[in-house]
């Protein structure tokens, strides 16, 4: 899928591509959305590129994720997608800047860019390289968004914890506190992905020779080295949190063992004494009774289900 953005445009829209495409003098913005080959190569041919390829945008080589080559500066970060669902994940999104014009390269739906693409008219932007910083602002705003929905859901957790009523279930705060936990790993990890984009923004000749650009760059770089202090900190909260839910569950479940342990110790001379001694009379009523063998299964079942109950009760089933 290939969506393009003009000046003046309400939103980036879709493209069909063909023989000879060329983007116009008009369009600030290219974004390839998992594009097939013939869009890759439609775009190749009208910039003079070479798109990097899926496995190059995924390598650890920062050499294969930030370049220059045939006049154009490629940077490849590492974003979060689907960050409020259960399936999020990292993904490498490319950020292209020739031509006086920006191309992104994903495979994945991300929100910032949808928002972007839905205010980038009311921003007034005048080239690519406005647009990339604009896009940068959007993302870094997302990623902040995420922070500070898993930091109330932290919150929410670390009141539940201490202020819980007694043998109530963890389960539930424990398996939120590992979503956040998971969700704020992957965010600062996009974060300082998003770090190094920016630092090698810097050397692009577009941004380079701008020194409004180069402000706008600086205060992106200054938010995201925020962000990312806040994320380690988030995330240190979270470990702390954990910790402490585990050791409650440790002091319950000691608690309760303790408990079975005293029952025990209470009832086994009673016990050991019925053993040795409560067949060895000659006299026992209740052999001779028509309903004794009928009350001693009563009994049976009433000894097994009060301790259920008191179980439940409880909490402890």
């Amino acid at each position: 899928m290939l969506n393009v953005l003009r000046r003046g445009q309400r939103a980036a829209q879709l493209e069909q591509v063909g023989e000879g495409w060329r983007p116009g003098a008009e369009v600030l913005w290219i974004d390839l959305l998992k594009p097939t080959r013939d869009e890759e190569l439609a775009v190749e041919a009208a910039l003079g590129l070479q798109l990097p390829t899926v496995e190059e945008m995924q390598a650890l080589e920062p050499s294969s994720r930030l370049y220059q080559e045939c006049g154009g500066t490629f940077m490849t970060a590492t974003l979060l997608a689907h960050s409020h669902e259960e399936a999020h994940h990292a993904t490498p999104v490319t950020f292209v800047l020739a031509k006086g014009l920006l191309v992104t390269l994903r495979y994945e739906t991300l929100r910032a860019f949808s928002v972007f693409a839905e205010r980038a008219p009311d921003s007034d932007l005048k080239s690519g390289t406005a647009t990339l910083l604009a896009l940068m602002d959007a993302i870094v705003e997302r990623l902040a968004k995420t922070l500070d929905d898993m930091g109330d859901k932290v919150e929410l957790a670390s009141k539940a914890i201490f202020n819980r009523p007694k043998a109530g279930n963890f389960r539930p705060l424990l398996t939120d506190l590992a979503q956040a936990q998971s969700v704020t790993s992957f965010t600062r990890n996009s974060l300082v992905s998003l770090a190094r984009t920016l630092g090698y923004a810097s050397l692009a000749t577009e941004i380079s020779g701008d020194p409004e650009c180069r402000a706008h760059l600086e205060a992106l770089q200054r938010d995201v080295q925020s962000l990312t202090e806040h994320a380690g900190h988030q995330s240190s909260h979270i470990a702390f949190l954990l910790d402490a839910a585990l050791g409650l569950i440790n002091i319950e479940q000691n608690g309760i063992i303790k408990f079975f342990s005293v029952v025990a110790v209470v009832f086994m001379p009673p016990t050991l004494i019925a053993s040795i001694y409560g067949m060895n009379f000659d006299v026992l009523p209740e052999l001779h009774w028509v309903a004794g063998y009928p009350m001693a299964l009563g009994m049976m079942v009433v000894a097994a289900a009060l301790p259920v109950l008191w179980f439940k009760k409880r909490g402890w089933l």
